[in-house]
């Protein structure tokens, strides 16, 4: 998990004017651009979109504080659900291997197939959208409790020890107070995926919220009112990012830590036999969950496919053959994708990180431009790109890649800062420029944070490009679960579901296996 804090800006030293005219000069940049291409149906300016929201104040209210309330619904339920996901594997380390791996494959599930699934179980009302939210942020908020509850110093519990408290007290004084930071930095993270949690449920059938909007200006092809929300969208999720960072720096002395690692397990140090064993152990977890949730909520057969219905559609059903020619079909026009847009994000991320710390005055303008970017929900994203490089391979690589940048940039400008003083301090001695320093101590410090986003950053990009091949593209796995539950083709969705969810997971943990090999060789001293 990579959950981050914005890098502090100090006062006094004119980064805020900076800051400050940068942003000016992109507004004036956007309303000239916007006037020159009148006509094209491709950009709104700023003046437009305030006069928009000025006219259509009302509706635009009334939206936002629906898409806001089920937002808020689910960012509580989802952290409740981490919070009660951590305790369990704190109380009995032994199951954390399937907690967590149990979680991975939950928040791996596609919120495109999600959201209808959801649908067809709540009924009209606002329940997707609220469980859609929890589902985007409880895994967020889980891996960095996770590591901060491990993460106090031995010495701390042996005073705690020598004072004659329990494991209540030890709970209480260290292991609560030392996640404190990994707390906060998970919820930073987990605000803005929220509201966008809320506004994809809204696209499965809601009658009020920003999704409901974003779909109407889609249809009507209204370029004024698809950037008013689209803006509006962006400065809601900077405003919750940004509250919970001023809410963190009055509670905590320093800001919220990066997470470099995953939180080992217990028996990490075990041989391949015991590794199996785990992953058999969260295989059956998962299997169990699934034919439990729908023995629970009685779904009807005709809708909800259990495990065996989809390996029975997938291998020895008749039409099983022409089932995996079209998920192949569609996989192979995702990859195509996916595959582009995840690594350029994961190279502009580190690239201009490595910039910001040879070039430290570009910081000061481009990371809120960064950020900006960055809180735009997908959902109001993929019509914009769409009209800016259309339906094509462009705008599809590009959307992945917005989605994997910014967390990696992040990452990267803090692993870059975490290089050991006095290893600087010697190169300094030997008066090596700033060329020397990064190649030898400051990327290698890097690796772990950059690593730690490459993880977040695979469903993230799954995400991306299934969204946008759902309102945009037509092709792909999004498109193929949009139309099969569009047709109640369950088997298929389901079975689309469970591919992507797999695929999702494996792709995690493959660049987990990428990182263990790398920084073996490049930074041992940072394994964790």
């Amino acid at each position: 998990m990579s959950g981050v804090a914005l890098p502090a800006t100090h006062r006094g030293d004119g980064t805020g004017w900076g800051t400050a005219l940068g942003l000016a000069l992109v507004v004036l940049g956007w309303e000239l651009a916007a006037r020159a291409l009148t006509g094209s149906y491709v950009l709104a300016a700023p003046s437009q979109i305030i006069a928009w929201l000025i006219e259509n104040r009302a509706l635009m209210l009334r939206a936002l504080g629906e898409t806001i309330g089920n937002a808020a619904a689910g960012f509580v339920l989802g952290n409740l659900a981490a919070l009660v996901l951590a305790g369990i594997a704190l109380a009995w380390p032994s199951s954390q291997r399937i907690v967590t791996g149990v979680a991975l494959v939950v928040f791996c599930l596609p919120l495109v197939a999600t959201g209808p699934i959801l649908r067809v179980i709540f009924g009209p009302g606002d329940g997707p959208q609220v469980a859609l939210a929890a589902l985007a942020v409880y895994y967020t908020t889980l891996i960095p409790l996770l590591v901060g509850l491990r993460a106090a110093p031995a010495t701390w519990f042996d005073l705690i020890a020598s004072y004659g408290r329990g494991r209540v007290s030890a709970l209480i004084h260290v292991r609560l107070m030392a996640s404190l930071p990994y707390l906060f930095a998970g919820l930073q993270i987990a605000a803005p995926a929220a509201f966008l949690g809320a506004m994809v449920g809204e696209f499965t059938g809601a009658e009020r919220g920003m999704g409901v909007l974003t779909i109407r200006a889609m249809r009507a092809l209204d370029v004024e009112m698809t950037w008013a929300l689209a803006t509006v969208a962006t400065a809601v999720a900077i405003v919750a990012y940004l509250a919970i960072g001023a809410l963190a720096r009055r509670v905590l002395k320093d800001a919220p830590p990066i997470i470099l690692a995953p939180p080992r397990a217990e028996g990490a140090e075990a041989g391949p036999l015991h590794h199996l064993l785990s992953l058999a152990a969260v295989a059956a977890a998962i299997v169990a969950l699934w034919g439990g949730a729908i023995a629970l909520f009685d779904l009807n057969p005709f809708f909800a496919k259990g495990p065996d219905d989809v390996l029975r559609a997938l291998i020895w059903a008749p039409n099983a053959a022409d089932l995996r020619a079209s998920l192949g079909v569609a996989l192979g026009e995702t990859a195509v994708f996916l595959l582009p847009g995840y690594l350029a994000g994961l190279a502009a991320g580190a690239g201009l990180a490595i910039l910001f710390v040879l070039a430290p005055a570009v910081a000061g303008t481009a990371m809120p431009l960064a950020i900006a970017l960055r809180s735009v929900p997908i959902v109001t994203t993929a019509p914009l790109i769409v009209l800016l490089l259309g339906r094509g391979a462009t705008g599809t690589i590009v959307l992945v890649a917005i989605m994997v940048f910014f967390p990696t940039l992040v990452a990267c400008i803090h692993g870059l800062r975490q290089a050991p003083g006095q290893v600087i301090d010697v190169f300094d001695s030997y008066a090596a420029g700033r060329l020397q320093r990064l190649l030898r101590v400051r990327i290698p410090a890097m690796l772990p944070a950059f690593f730690a986003a490459a993880r977040m950053g695979v469903p993230a990009s799954v995400l991306a490009v299934t969204v946008v091949e759902w309102l945009a593209t037509g092709a792909g796995l999004g498109s193929l679960m949009a139309l099969s539950a569009s047709l109640s083709d369950y088997t298929l969705l389901w079975s689309a579901v469970a591919l992507t969810a797999a695929l999702s997971a494996l792709g995690y943990a493959g660049v987990g296996l990428i990182e263990a090999r790398i920084l073996r060789i490049y930074a041992p001293e940072q394994l964790v």
